[in-house]
C-alpha cells in the first residue's frame, strides 16, 4: 500500500505561478505589507519560493518548523523584536543565512546584529537589485559555494541562468526536476532528506504526493545519465549527489 502525504497540512499559502517557478526557499520577515509585497514579487520573478510573516512571534514559529535557505529579517517587528528572533534562531543552532533589513542605521545596531549571528545588513531605503545580489551571495556562502557556477567533472550548473549542461550540451529539466537538482548540487557530498526536498519544492498550501520526490529523482538520474555525477539513495535518510572521484 502506498502512503501519501498531503502537503496542505504542511504548506498554507500559495500563488498560482509558484508551481512553475520553484527555487530556493526564503523566509521574509517584514511588518510593512507594501514593502513585503514588493520584495516578494521581485524574488518570485527570480524563481525564489518566498514565505512571508509580519511579526517576530510568527517568524520564530516558522523558523522552528521549517528549514530555510535564507532569511530576510526586519528588526522593528511587533510581537518579538528582530534581534530576539535572531538570537533564538542561533541558539537553536540554525545555520540559515540571515540578512537584516531595517531602517536602523546606527553602527551599534549593525554591530549588535552581526554579533548575534546575522550574515549581512541592508539599510532601508534600498535598491531591489542590491537585495537580490546580496541574497544570492548569502545563499552561495551558506551552501559552501563561492560563485554562480557549480561544476562536477563534465556537468555544469549555471545558478543564475538556471541551466544544466553536460559536455556543453543543455539538459532539459522541468521546474521541479531543476529544483531538486539545485538543492542536491548545492549540498553535494551531503545527504539531503526528503523533508528538505519537500520544503524546497513547495510553497505553503500546495498538495503533493510524498512519493513525487522519488519520481523527480528517478527522472533526474535518467536525464543526467551522460554526466559523471551519481545521485545515491541513502536508505532511511534521503539522497546524496556524489562528486566525481579525482583519479
Amino acid at each position: 500500500m502506498h502512503i501519501y502525504l498531503d502537503l496542505q497540512k504542511i504548506c498554507k499559502a500559495i500563488y498560482p505561478y509558484a508551481l512553475y517557478n520553484i527555487s530556493m526557499h526564503v523566509l521574509l520577515v517584514e511588518d510593512d505589507p507594501i514593502l513585503a509585497d514588493g520584495i516578494r514579487r521581485s524574488l518570485r520573478q527570480l524563481s525564489y519560493s518566498v514565505d512571508w510573516v509580519s511579526n517576530g512571534t510568527d517568524a520564530d514559529l516558522r523558523i522552528a518548523e521549517l528549514n530555510y535557505d535564507a532569511i530576510i529579517l526586519d528588526l522593528g517587528l511587533p510581537g518579538m523584536d528582530g534581534l530576539e528572533v535572531l538570537r533564538k534562531l542561533r541558539k537553536r543552532g540554525s545555520p540559515a543565512p540571515v540578512m537584516i533589513l531595517t531602517a536602523r542605521d546606527s553602527v551599534l545596531d549593525k554591530v549588535t546584529g552581526l554579533d548575534l549571528g546575522a550574515d549581512d545588513y541592508l539599510v532601508k531605503p534600498f535598491d531591489l537589485a542590491e537585495l537580490e545580489a546580496r541574497l544570492r551571495a548569502l545563499i552561495r556562502r551558506g551552501t559552501g559555494g563561492t560563485g554562480s557556477i557549480l561544476e562536477f567533472a563534465n556537468l555544469r550548473y549555471d545558478m543564475d541562468g538556471r541551466r544544466v549542461t553536460i559536455d556543453g550540451h543543455a539538459i532539459e529539466l522541468s521546474a521541479r526536476e531543476l529544483a531538486v537538482f539545485e538543492l542536491l548540487s548545492m549540498r553535494a557530498g551531503r545527504v539531503v532528506s526528503k523533508d528538505q526536498l519537500i520544503d524546497h519544492l513547495c510553497e505553503r498550501g500546495e498538495s503533493v504526493y510524498l512519493n513525487a520526490v522519488e519520481v523527480y529523482v528517478h527522472r533526474l538520474r535518467k536525464k543526467l545519465g551522460g554526466g559523471l555525477v551519481t545521485i545515491r539513495t541513502i536508505r532511511g535518510l534521503g539522497y546524496l549527489l556524489e562528486k566525481p572521484r579525482v583519479i
